[in-house]
């Protein structure tokens, strides 16, 4: 089981997976803003989502946990 985290502040912009969906290493899953721009987050691992933490809008801190693959 691998935790994605927030590699900085920001915002929650998109979210472009759901639960239950298979991923593999390096998918696009999120996208944060931050400072006006878009950092997309990566699949740190390859599996299934198994539990997203965060929801478009969120406000996020540096190192929070953003969704969980199985």
């Amino acid at each position: 089981m691998a935790s994605v985290n927030a590699p900085m502040e920001g915002k929650v912009f998109k979210i472009n997976v759901n639960v239950g969906d298979k991923v593999q290493m390096d998918d696009e899953i999120i996208v944060l803003e931050a400072m006006k721009m878009e950092t997309p987050i990566y699949a740190s691992d390859s599996g299934t989502v198994k539990e997203i933490k965060v929801k478009e809008g969120d406000s996020v801190s540096e190192d929070q946990v953003l969704l969980v693959i199985e």
